[in-house]
Order: structure tokens, then sequence, then C-alpha cells
């Protein structure tokens, strides 16, 4: 019989958050990548809530929650975890974070070490001073709404070639969607922290694993994002995490392969002697 998952709202100083939840056990948070929300984790929570308690939030700014009334940094969006935490009473929690969410997760460890049992960071790119300034180029181009129309089309093709099905690509569409008209807050989060990320990742001392997705990241440097070599800044600034390689694993890997993730993920969260 299938775990119910269940959306609720918090509401925060700064606005409303979305959250879904369901399964019991020990608590298991989800961060998404941007500009996606915690749809991405639609197919990975319906294999994981039969073990644990699992929460996928909406991070300020996308999805369904509201906008943030400011240019949230990274530590803000740690924050607004930890008060959804108190707020459900839950003491400790594993993380696992994407992109854009392992930044959050990282700080998260960082910062309220005694909060976390375990993290695990998946698609850290090293963007380094070239990525960063394509970080800062995006986010002054933005998501503009267009009078024609194409931007539809745009996010469409954006990921068409490897996406692998028209509904998968309806759904991240959508997300992109509900981010328009808006600052890029993820961009210019990370942008303003992804410099320190290593000295701030070196922090965690929790048992740590790290996946990559090999087709994402050899398409972040296609992108002129990040280079695939300098990725590895995160097993030197955390050197006692455990590495796992997904050779065709691409930015929708969360939705593209829950069974392979699930296994690796179940693997590490039960396993005591890490």
């Amino acid at each position: 019989m299938n775990k119910p998952i269940k959306r609720a709202f918090l509401d925060t100083e700064d606005g409303q958050i979305l959250y879904r939840i369901g399964g019991e056990g020990e608590t298991l948070l989800l961060l998404h990548m941007n500009p996606h929300s915690s749809d991405e984790y639609r197919e990975l929570m319906s294999i994981l809530v039969k073990q644990y308690q699992v929460i996928a939030m909406d991070m300020m700014g996308f999805g369904d929650s509201d906008k943030p009334p400011r240019m949230y940094t990274i530590a803000d969006y740690a924050k607004t975890v930890i008060t959804l935490l108190d707020e459900l009473g839950i003491k400790t929690i594993s993380i696992l974070g994407h992109h854009f969410g392992a930044f959050i997760a990282g700080e998260i460890a960082a910062t309220f070490p005694e909060r976390v049992e375990k993290i695990i960071l998946c698609n850290v790119a090293g963007f380094g001073e070239e990525g960063k300034a394509e970080l800062s180029r995006r986010f002054t181009k933005g998501f503009n709404i267009k009078e024609d129309g194409s931007h539809l089309i745009e996010r469409w093709s954006a990921r068409a070639s490897y996406v692998g099905s028209a509904e998968l690509n309806h759904r991240w569409v959508l997300d992109d969607l509900k981010c328009f008209g808006y600052p890029l807050y993820a961009v210019w989060a990370v942008g303003n922290y992804c410099l320190d990320a290593a000295e701030r990742f070196s922090l965690i001392k929790c048992p740590t694993l790290m996946l990559w997705g090999i087709h994402d990241v050899q398409e972040f440097e296609k992108l002129g994002l990040a280079k695939e070599k300098d990725r590895f800044f995160i097993t030197k600034a955390i050197p006692h995490g455990k590495v796992v390689d997904f050779p065709g694993g691409t930015i929708c890997m969360m939705n593209q392969i829950p069974e392979e993730i699930s296994k690796v993920v179940i693997e590490f969260l039960d396993n005591t002697n890490v």
C-alpha cells in the first residue's frame, strides 16, 4: 500500500512555504534544484516514504511558495529550512540536496551541525570565477515573459534533447514558468556563495554521500557554467565523503532514475558504519 504524501503550507515572517510530507520514521529532507520545485522528487518520494518520513519543500521564490521579500542568500534559505523543522517539531534530519538544493543542504550542515545526521549532495558544481561571471550574466538576463510567447518554446526546448518524456518536460516547464517575471533568486544566491563553498563545506563533519550524474556534469561544461574537473573541490572539502557516479545521469536524474538513486540513498542512510 502506497504511503500518502500530503501538501501543506507553513506561514513564516517572509511568506508561505509549500511542503510535501509523507511516511514515518527518521526524517529525510529533500531540497530541489533551480528552477524546479518539490515536484522534482515526486517519483523519489513515493519510494522513500516506505521507509522514512520524507519532506520536500518548495523553496521561497519557487513552485507554490511565496516570493521572498528580498534577495535571499543561501544562508537565508538554510534558516528557512530550520524554521520549517522547528514548526514541525523535528530535532534532527538527514538531507538530500540537488544543485541549488545541495548548496543549501551544505550550508545547513555547516551552520547547524547538531541538526543533521547525514547529508547527500548531488551534482554540486565547482563554478569558480568564470562560472560566477556566467551566473551573473544569466541573473542579469533573467526569465522574461515575451509578447510573442516565444519564452514558452524556449523553455520546452531547453531540455528536450535529454528529458526523455514529454509529460516530464511539461512538469518542468510549469515549474519554470512560475519563476518568470521575478529575479532569478537561486542564480543570485549561488553566485554569491559559490566561491566560499569549499570553505563552508569543509565544516561538514557528518557522514556524507556525493552523487554525480555524469551527463549533467558534462552539460554544465558545454554551457560554460562549470568545468567537469572543478567538481572535485567538494571531495577535497569533505574528504570523508563517499562518491557514487551515475554515468547516464542528467539534470533530470531524480525523475528519470529514482529506483537507482533510492537504492544508493537507502543503503547510505541505513548503514550504521558510516
